[in-house]
């Protein structure tokens, strides 16, 4: 009997053409782990559903992306809608994506998606309603469940860094139903109290365990507080919508406590070295001061009356000493020039002529006789030597011509 020969491609053809008539693999859910996700340059993306039993392989064409309203990654939960079908040239089949979305957690990431692009559009994430979180506060108010690790972390860590500071708790419920009108109560209480800064969060967890603080009411009961808020919801990689709203984000419950309150040992160090630099510009002041004091108590000193007086005193003693020099020295050049004269008078002196011999004659009417002419024979004279006079009476008169002979 002549059995029937296909080529490979009338197989592949074949069986395309099964999976084309089967109504069921026109469009079906299937459910399973994203891996070995590519997004090609093309913007197709290609990636494989996987289960504990089974791999599918899968494909969404670019023109099929506005079904996927998240980025597609590796162990994402999802569930693919499209159709089965085969690859002739390969002869593969494999399941052409149309829509896909994430299940379970995943319809809370999309939810989570849709609220945030939301908020954003109407402004609660904008920058310049963020409130400043004060440097040094007095009392810390925390809005989380009062067991577990998140309220130890933050009171112990606080506690730590400035022990002065007052702690209020709010003991809200953050996990189920309750829980975001417990946050939403624990936000105005807090904010009527008149805290200086408050930190809102919980411990990490599943997206559901941390949905609560991905609600509308809590981000806008944050968004509305007219106290700095903190986010502390979860670990470092959670993020919640209320992250996004809050005036400041922290990782984690430990690091809000952290930026919440000011370590006041820095704080007494900084303080001490601005004691320290105060002082030392003082003291620096003082003794420029000082200097000037002293500057300006020798101009005191130099323009006081007193000193005035001094400086005057010395001055006349000054001058009486070159008066007196001049003087003496004038003295001096006269007593000198008095002797010349005194000399030359000497040599001219009646007195001194007498002492040499001389004679001084005069007169009873005491006038001199210098010529015998002046005088007659009886007449008085007084004739005048060195030691005293001589009463005469002229007895004769001889009359000598010098140079001429004598007549008598």
């Amino acid at each position: 009997m002549k059995q029937n020969v296909y080529t490979v491609a009338q197989i592949n053809s074949y069986i395309k053409n099964m999976f084309t008539q089967d109504y069921m693999l026109r469009y079906v859910l299937v459910k399973g782990e994203v891996s070995n996700c590519k997004y090609h340059s093309s913007g197709h993306i290609y990636f494989t559903l996987k289960d504990a039993k089974g791999v599918i392989a899968c494909v969404m064409f670019a023109g099929n992306r506005t079904g996927l309203s998240f980025r597609l990654e590796e162990g994402q939960m999802v569930v693919v809608g499209g159709t089965v079908d085969v690859y002739e040239r390969d002869g593969k089949y494999q399941l052409y994506a149309k829509q896909v979305t994430l299940d379970g957690a995943g319809v809370l990431y999309e939810k989570f998606d849709r609220l945030k692009r939301r908020l954003e559009e109407m402004g609660m994430f904008a920058q310049e309603y963020k409130q400043p979180i004060p440097r040094y506060i007095r009392t810390l108010g925390v809005v989380t469940a009062p067991t577990g690790a998140a309220v130890r972390d933050i009171i112990n860590i606080a506690t730590r860094r400035n022990p002065y500071v007052q702690i209020i708790l709010y003991p809200a419920i953050v996990q189920g139903d309750q829980a975001p009108a417990s946050i939403v109560n624990g936000i105005h209480a807090l904010e009527q109290l008149g805290v200086d800064v408050m930190i809102v969060g919980r411990g990490g967890g599943s997206i559901e365990d941390l949905w609560a603080f991905n609600e509308e009411a809590v981000a806008q009961a944050v968004f509305d507080c007219q106290v700095p808020v903190i986010s502390a919801v979860g670990h470092e990689t959670d993020t919640t919508i209320t992250d996004f709203v809050a005036d400041l984000r922290a990782p984690t419950p430990s690091a809000a406590a952290e930026l919440a309150v000011y370590d006041i040992t820095q704080l007494m160090e900084r303080l001490a070295a601005y004691g320290s630099t105060l002082h030392h510009a003082v003291q620096v002041q003082i003794r420029k001061q000082r200097n000037r004091l002293e500057n300006e108590k020798l101009r005191l000193k130099y323009q006081s009356p007193v000193s005035q007086i001094q400086q005057k005193r010395t001055y006349a003693m000054d001058l009486e000493g070159r008066l007196t020099g001049l003087m003496n020295s004038t003295l001096t050049r006269q007593q000198h020039r008095l002797a010349l004269y005194a000399e030359k008078l000497k040599g001219v002196s009646p007195l001194e002529k007498l002492s040499q011999g001389y004679a001084y004659v005069e007169s009873a009417d005491h006038k001199v006789i210098n010529d015998v002419n002046n005088v007659k024979p009886e007449d008085m004279v007084q004739i005048y030597v060195k030691n005293g006079t001589i009463q005469a009476k002229v007895k004769e008169i001889n009359r000598v011509a010098y140079g001429e002979g004598t007549d008598t």
